[in-house]
């Protein structure tokens, strides 16, 4: 296990293939990046206000509950 320090932000090895970034405040997770990748994913509800961001994709839809709906045309992967 290793956690890296920026402040509040902590960065914590997950998995052999991920970081994730959470608050060490309040334990929020914020981010995470995938290695060989050079973005950094984010939780878009962890933004206030107004974003102009767009949905990409939705990733896991074999994993949602059957409570949940998809109403966007955003395209769905079952596993990524």
């Amino acid at each position: 296990m290793t956690i890296h320090e920026i402040g509040a932000l902590r960065w914590f090895r997950s998995s052999k293939h991920a970081q994730r970034g959470f608050c060490s405040t309040c334990g929020s997770s914020l981010f995470w990046k995938m290695d060989g990748q050079e973005g950094i994913s984010f939780g878009a509800g962890t933004l206030d206000g107004d974003t102009g961001l767009d949905t990409e994709r939705h990733i896991f839809v074999e994993d949602k509950g059957d409570y949940y709906e998809i109403a966007c045309t955003a395209p769905q992967i079952a596993r990524y």
